[in-house]
């Protein structure tokens, strides 16, 4: 497995900082958040612009994972305005050079089965055209289908490989489901895999990795077994809780810490 970390942490991020934050650390690769202008990355920028990032991460020997977006597949409303979001997010993804784009649900207060048939009409909707930018649309575990379970419901109904599944260990373990149980529900669709720590099921205050109470142990020793060989990628929600430790100092433990646990599991 390769390891990845989230600039989702880090408001504004510059990329240069991004870059040397990632090769001093230790990690292969980044998730970059993509959240209108206010990040150096957005679906705003110019073909160019976009060249010049890749290059940059490619000199630099960090491959982009992913753009994660903000676009809501299950949203209430029309069609149109989140295909376009999401095939604005799978462009930029495509001319970065990375192979994923992040998706909520955000299927919100809708009966479950209207939020799963919204969800799965714009999925499959987006698949061709992300299939021929050679990226994979990713339907995260949270908000509204925050377990497994509910997400490879949605997924079922699509039935394309360029739309699969992103696993949030802290919103699954939320919603009730174990490693155990949520990888096979997702293994037909997984992508990549996010890690985190909390202080508690009432506190999801983000803490150093090993250090609250999410099943990161149990959750690499079930892809290990499995013999799963994706990304774990590290998000660190700082941007919530202005009171915790600052992401830079926390990298390099970060990347110990998921190296012991491939190391336990291998």
């Amino acid at each position: 497995m390769k390891l990845a970390f989230s600039t989702l942490g880090v408001p504004g991020l510059p990329v240069a900082q991004v870059i040397r934050l990632a090769a001093e650390s230790g990690f292969h690769g980044v998730e970059l958040r993509a959240h209108g202008t206010e990040e150096p990355v957005h679906a705003g920028l110019t073909r160019a612009e976009r060249s010049d990032v890749a290059t940059r991460f490619a000199d630099g020997g960090v491959e982009i994972l992913a753009v994660a977006s903000y676009a809501k597949a299950a949203a209430a409303g029309a069609d149109d305005p989140v295909l376009d979001d999401i095939r604005a997010h799978v462009t930029l993804t495509a001319d970065l050079g990375a192979s994923f784009v992040r998706v909520f649900p955000g299927g919100g207060e809708l009966p479950v089965g209207e939020a799963d048939t919204i969800a799965a009409r714009r999925l499959a909707a987006v698949a061709p055209y992300a299939a021929d930018k050679g990226v994979r649309v990713l339907l995260e575990t949270h908000d509204s289908h925050r377990c497994a379970a509910d997400a490879a419901r949605v997924l079922g109904l699509v039935g394309h490989h360029s739309v699969g599944a992103l696993w949030d260990v802290m919103h699954t373990w939320l919603g009730g489901e174990q490693p155990s149980a949520s990888y096979p529900a997702l293994a037909p669709y997984l992508g990549y895999v996010q890690v985190k720590d909390i202080a508690s099921r009432e506190d999801t205050t983000p803490l150093p990795l090993g250090e609250g109470v999410l099943p990161l142990s149990e959750c690499v020793e079930v892809l290990s077994r499995e013999e799963w060989d994706g990304w774990l990628c590290w998000e660190y929600e700082k941007r919530w809780y202005p009171q915790v430790p600052e992401l830079p100092g926390l990298l390099r433990p970060a990347y110990d810490h998921l190296s012991r646990l491939l190391g336990e599991s291998a």
